[in-house]
This record gives C-alpha cells, structure tokens and sequence, in this order.
C-alpha cells in the first residue's frame, strides 16, 4: 500500500492531494525516468547505486539532473522520516515537464517534474523462500534502450501478464536464442557452481540488486561472470535466480512447467540468500550516501 505522504516538486504533502497535469509529457508520451529504492530499518539501500543509474537514465533521454545526490538523499530521508520508517520502498520519478500542447520535440523551456512517494516493503513469504516460484519464457518485445529505466513500460506490463495469466511470478525473456532479463528482474544462471549473468549494454538494466550478488559472490568465494547466456543453458541451468530491488533474490524452482533443481530453492541460493539478509542488517545505521 502506498503510505499517505509523498513528495511533488519541493513540496510534501497528502499522496490523495497530489495533481500533476494531463499535459505532462510523462503522460503523453511515457517521456520520463524512475528508481525503486529499498529502504530497511528507515535506512535507503544502495541509495548512491541507484541514484547513479537515475542519472545515467536522464543522460540518456537527454536530460540534465534536477537534484544532486545529496538533494536525493534529504528528500529520501524525509518520505521516510514522514512515513514512519521501518521497511519500504521508495518510487522515484522524473518527468521532462508539460507544455501547452503535444509536441514530440520537446523544447528547451520546460521545467521537470519531480515526485516520488514511498510503499511499504512487504517481507519475503517463508512459502516464496521455501518453495521458489514459477516463470515462463517469452520472445522479447521490448525497445532497443532498456539500459534507460524509462517508464514506458508497456511492454514489460504486457510481458509481466503473460506470467501472471499462467499462474506465474515472472516471465523471462529470450532474444535471438539467448537470455535478455525478467520482465522486472535481473536473471542469474547457475552452473556446476558459478553465477552467470548477461553482460550489461543497451539490451538489458544494469541491475543494482545484481552488483549486490556479485559482490556477495566474492565474499563467499563463489565465481560470478558476465557472459552471453544461450537458452539451452538456461533451460540446462542447475539453478535459476531472480534478482530486483523490492525483494532481492529470488529462486526460480519451475521454468515453463518443468522442475529446476529438484523444484525446491538449491544450495547455492540459500547461501546467497543468507548473504544477503547478513549484509542488510550489517549496513543498519551507516549513512545510506
């Protein structure tokens, strides 16, 4: 559920009470940027991570940051402090603005807008952690800059449904015979004991949460490479996981019907898994920047 104060260029204020107009081109044309920050404990993680990608996003729809990761930061500390802390997440946006009209060449006067709001971080399930979840395979239909975290997302929607309508947690997608990502997820493949992930480019999001599993994987002496991953090898994979921000690291114990390791979460994630609470709770009270 979204929590009751969220914050709209410079102000905060009740989210019920919160206008933007229909002449954004956000709304017209999906032209706008977002980030989904984790918080545990009232504290954002991987807060500077995520603000980096956020810029990286406005560079390229050709957009100049409006705040600075610091200005970030204070405006994330305080939908936490006016939301009640704990665990959330934070929903970041940034649109190029409205004009009186609809031009698809924008022009050179227009004021952002900025507003993000902040949810509640509902824990992982022990029946999730348990017993993993189901995905699907699909071609994927995207556009050719999923580097940029635009929020023209309908075909990420569409793609996510087709999981959905098939009693699914996500659908993973395939392009030219190799492995693209989730609709929402990183995809890691697990074989005779390393990690392999697709290589960052224009193709895919560099995933945040997937720098955390690569870095865990150091800790614990695990190998993790960044290589071109075939569908054969996913579909041969000993284990498959899924990776995002609000939920961290999830096992996929079914792909399109068929059981992957034994149809219960493998060795491998478990030991991730436990990584991960570990590091969390290690970072509680540091400054999130």
């Amino acid at each position: 559920m979204p929590l009751p104060i969220c914050y709209l260029n410079g102000d905060y204020l009740p989210l019920t009470e919160a206008r933007v107009s229909p002449l954004d081109r956000a709304f017209l044309f999906g032209d706008a940027v977002y980030e989904v920050v984790p918080v545990y404990a009232a504290r954002p993680f991987r807060l500077r991570e995520h603000l980096d990608r956020l810029d990286r996003s406005l560079a390229g729809i050709r957009m100049h940051a409006p705040l600075t990761h610091a200005e970030w930061g204070q405006v994330c500390q305080e939908l936490v402090a006016r939301n009640s802390g704990g665990d959330l997440y934070l929903y970041i946006q940034i649109t190029r603005g409205a004009e009186f009209g609809r031009n698809h060449a924008w022009g050179a006067d227009l004021t952002p807008t900025l507003f993000a709001y902040a949810s509640a971080l509902e824990p992982l399930s022990a029946q999730l952690l348990d017993r993993g979840v189901a995905a699907i395979t699909a071609a994927d239909t995207r556009w050719a800059r999923r580097d940029i975290k635009s929020t023209a997302l309908l075909a990420n929607v569409l793609l996510k449904k087709l999981a959905a309508d098939a009693g699914a947690y996500e659908t993973i997608l395939l392009e030219n015979g190799e492995l693209t990502e989730g609709s929402s997820t990183t995809v890691h493949v697990i074989k005779d004991g390393v990690i392999h992930t697709p290589p960052n480019g224009h193709h895919i999001l560099p995933g945040t949460t997937r720098d955390v599993v690569t870095e865990l994987a150091a800790r614990l002496s695990v190998q993790s490479k960044s290589d071109s991953i075939s569908e054969s090898q996913l579909r041969a994979a000993d284990e498959i996981w899924l990776a995002f921000s609000t939920r961290g690291v999830l096992a996929v114990t079914t792909l399109d019907g068929r059981a992957v390791a034994g149809a219960a979460p493998g060795p491998m994630f478990k030991r991730l898994n436990r990584a991960f609470d570990s590091y969390a709770r290690e970072l509680a009270g540091t400054p999130p920047l």
